[in-house]
């Protein structure tokens, strides 16, 4: 049997059944109702392309990252046909883009977020402790004059300015299932405290958030702990961490006093003198010496020290989420789509929510598959949801269910194997700079507005002094190919050596 004889005969097993996606199956048609209505947002006259099919826009344009927007619209097919059966101009779609905003995006992510992964993660509690991880990470936006004036750029220390804005995020994850809890973002200069301190309120109680030792502030835990009833965190102490030992719980285990400091206490009044902690002493194979463990959960007999040590490395979890994301779901490009600051929110938005579908129906095959969620591999299940999305596209209504029943029975394909504890390595790069010099961009003058000739003068002497620097970077960076015999001839167009 041909594979379209195959087609064909599925198609006439069930041809009344309705179009079904994986997507449409877990958003809730009433939750896109509400997303549109409580942000105002609903189409209230008809168009071609109203609010609620924008909405699945912006998530194609975040699952298919290799195609242009209206390519994505027109696979998707989102758009309503008309009498003259024209091709949707794609002014139409930015236009529509600009309707939605991002309020509708965000409220469907946080409703999505608040119900799948507080769900998951009691469901994988560990001593009746639903287990988070928060961190945070960064990502560039393309380089237009509104996205460097609100999101700003990279900046400080040895290397140049960066050479698009950044946009700082704080996420709040599960770490077994990699699903989002909550996230926040804004401009690069923003700190990922302030960040953090937004997302406390969606950490439910009876919880444990592991963080990052750069989060070591008593704002904080004591912020985490002061919003609820019994959630408590853990963290990896600095080298430079000073306490006193109040009691003794165990070998390497006490329960020890931290101090305050003035400053923040200053900015916070309500914040104590001292906090009492758990410390525990551990040493980690890979480390040159041993570590500190600073926790809330002070009950050293329900919740014991060795658990604790092994615990706190579900904190990279996180990271592994932000590769997933990054590295996979958004093919490493440059940056996102969006030139103006309200589409890159409402793009981000729209990211985070397609991440958390992916992990979502990830959670559903390694419930099927009898495995932890972290067995199963991210990228499979997105070609999988990617696959989907382009069959039910072009596929006959009555084909799909069962092309999604065979899919979903080779759910072998999924499970990777048992993860090997025992592997090491180092976190560093294979390619660390170009030895080309770096690309400045001319930015515009604002009409109207004349620089002093000292202003234009000091701007003229900064940017050659970085120039020079770039320069002498790239000439550094040359010779040392030259000496490793892998230099080659400078071409440029036009120009012939």
């Amino acid at each position: 049997m041909t594979w379209l004889d195959a087609a064909l005969e599925e198609t006439a097993a069930s041809p009344n059944l309705d179009s079904l996606t994986t997507f449409q199956a877990h958003l809730d048609p009433e939750w896109i109702e509400e997303a549109l209505t409580a942000t105002g947002t609903a189409t209230l006259r008809k168009r071609r392309l109203p609010a609620e099919q924008v909405l699945w826009l912006v998530l194609g344009m975040a699952m298919m990252r290799n195609r242009p927007i209206d390519e994505v619209a027109s696979k998707l097919d989102l758009v309503l046909p008309d009498r003259a059966d024209k091709p949707l101009a794609k002014s139409s779609i930015v236009a529509a883009r600009k309707r939605l905003g991002e309020e509708p995006v965000r409220w469907l992510f946080e409703r999505c977020a608040k119900q799948w992964a507080h769900a998951s993660a009691a469901a994988h509690a560990w001593r009746g402790l639903s287990i988070y991880a928060a961190d945070g990470t960064t990502l560039r936006v393309p380089d237009s004059d509104e996205n460097r004036e609100h999101f700003g750029l990279a900046q400080g220390g040895l290397r140049p300015d960066s050479a698009y804005p950044m946009v700082r995020l704080v996420a709040v994850m599960a770490v077994r299932s990699h699903l989002l809890a909550a996230a926040n973002f804004g401009p690069y200069i923003e700190s990922e405290h302030q960040l953090a301190l937004d997302l406390w309120e969606e950490i439910p109680d009876n919880s444990l958030t592991i963080v990052d030792r750069n989060f070591l502030a008593a704002k904080i835990f004591l912020g985490l702990q002061r919003g609820g009833s019994n959630r408590n965190w853990l963290i990896r102490s600095r080298s430079n961490s000073k306490w006193t030992e109040l009691k003794a719980l165990g070998p390497k285990d006490m329960l020890v006093e931290l101090n305050v400091s003035k400053e923040a206490r200053r900015k916070d009044p309500s914040l104590p003198e001292t906090y009492v902690a758990r410390a525990i002493r551990y040493q980690h194979p890979a480390s040159q010496g041993p570590q500190w463990l600073l926790t809330s959960l002070t009950d050293h007999e329900r919740y014991p020290a060795a658990e604790i040590v092994e615990l706190y490395h579900a904190r990279w979890e996180i990271e592994l989420g932000y590769d997933e994301l990054k590295t996979h779901m958004l093919e490493r490009e440059e940056a996102i789509r969006s030139r103006t600051v309200v589409g890159v929110k409402q793009e981000l938005w729209g990211i985070l929510l397609a991440f958390n579908l992916i992990r979502f129906e990830m959670e559903k095959i390694a419930e099927e598959a009898d495995v932890a969620p972290s067995r199963i591999s991210f990228m499979a299940a997105l070609r999988f949801i990617r696959d989907e999305w382009m069959w039910c596209a072009i596929a006959a209504p009555g084909s799909i269910p069962k092309k999604l029943q065979r899919m979903r029975e080779r759910v072998t394909e999924f499970v990777l194997p048992p993860r090997r504890s025992d592997r090491r390595f180092r976190r560093e790069v294979k390619i660390k700079m170009s030895a080309y010099p770096k690309k400045w961009r001319v930015t515009k003058k604002p009409a109207g507005k004349k620089r002093s000739a000292a202003k234009e003068g000091s701007s003229k002497k900064a940017t050659a002094s970085k120039k020079a620097t770039a320069s002498k970077k790239a000439t550094a960076s040359q010779t040392i190919a030259s000496k490793n015999g892998r230099s080659r001839p400078a071409q440029r167009r036009g120009v012939t050596k």
